[in-house]
């Protein structure tokens, strides 16, 4: 079963939010995800900022990151401007309120994000396949440059291309699942043709139910080598009901993995890939370079529970979902 299709079938469990990604504005987006705890990118801002830091002193100067499957531009607002995840989804809760149209919401986003010191050692191109959305964040300037395209069915446009020739570091914080090793290789493409041809780094957070070897895979043929960080994972968000609960620990068991005090406690969990070169590796792995909290500690609301036990599907194998074919671990070594 190619990737593709394995995630397709395990999407297929899965909450279908895909309606709040199409709207003019972000109200809809935090209202439906706010009342799940959706925390991933509060969680991950601060990793983020240091791989950006990090990113700078290889490169020696700023740096233009790419933020795959951007939705509405919240990661470029965490990475630009001193404003918390919080304080935004306390702002959108509040707006959601009011009978504001679109293009007045754009209007005061725009001055809003304006009133905020703006971070200048970083461009944030924004790439998603909603329109709309990639319309709204950079009308308000939480983008610098956004594509609205689904690279896993489409050629990249030209101007497109021009502009992902610059990344030097791509993020994701939700897309991998619905994304797979097609997006990213035509990513590194691009950059591959850049001055200093070499791919830019990668920073994904999986879902871990979505098996990340073959994106690794990829992307070592573009000089990258892929670490997992050790020790940690990172709560996405509670499950909506009972049925994405079930599916997902289905998903788990076909991989092998036990879901016990993650999943199991209701919560989503993904896990940190990161892909560099192997001499940065060397001089500071992952686990070294970053460090994280893992939400935890945060309060999610009521998690759903199994109302009755079911018997856990078999896993394919006493390997299955370790199929990574090269980690940083054995380069950093």
């Amino acid at each position: 079963m190619s990737a593709t299709e394995d995630f397709s079938a395990i999407n297929a469990a899965k909450a279908d939010f895909s309606s709040i990604y199409v709207q003019p504005d972000p109200r809809s987006y935090f209202r439906t995800l706010g009342a799940l705890g959706y925390s991933i990118p509060h969680l991950a801002r601060p990793i983020f900022e240091q791989l950006i830091e990090a990113r700078q002193r290889a490169k020696g100067g700023p740096i233009t990151v790419l933020d795959l499957g951007c939705s509405y531009g919240i990661n470029a607002a965490l990475m630009k401007y001193r404003v918390s995840y919080d304080q935004l989804t306390e702002r959108y809760d509040s707006l959601g309120h009011q009978p504001l149209e679109p293009a007045q919401l754009l209007e005061m986003d725009r001055h809003y994000y304006a009133s905020w010191p703006k971070r200048r050692d970083i461009t944030v191109i924004g790439l998603d396949i909603s329109e709309p959305a990639i319309r709204y964040a950079q009308g308000c300037g939480m983008l610098d440059i956004g594509f609205a395209a689904d690279l896993e069915n489409q050629a990249v446009p030209p101007e497109m291309a021009a502009a992902l020739a610059k990344v030097d570091l791509i993020v994701s914080t939700g897309c991998v699942g619905y994304v797979t090793q097609k997006t990213f290789e035509k990513l590194a493409l691009c950059a591959a043709g850049n001055a200093a041809g070499m791919a830019p780094w990668v920073a994904s957070f999986v879902l871990r139910m979505f098996d990340y070897g073959e994106i690794a895979a990829t992307l070592q043929q573009y000089g990258l080598v892929t670490e997992k960080f050790e020790g940690a994972s990172f709560v996405q968000r509670r499950f909506r009901d009972e049925e994405e609960m079930r599916g997902t620990l289905d998903a788990l068991a076909q991989r092998g993995i036990s879901p016990t005090a993650k999943e199991a406690e209701g919560l989503f969990h993904a896990e940190l890939f990161c892909s560099r070169p192997e001499a940065e590796i060397r001089r500071s792995p992952i686990n070294k370079l970053v460090s994280v909290s893992s939400g935890m500690n945060r309060n999610y609301g009521r998690r759903p529970r199994l109302s009755t036990p079911r018997a856990a599907s078999k896993p394919k194998s006493a390997n299955a979902g370790k199929a990574m074919p090269r980690l940083g671990r054995n380069a950093a070594e």
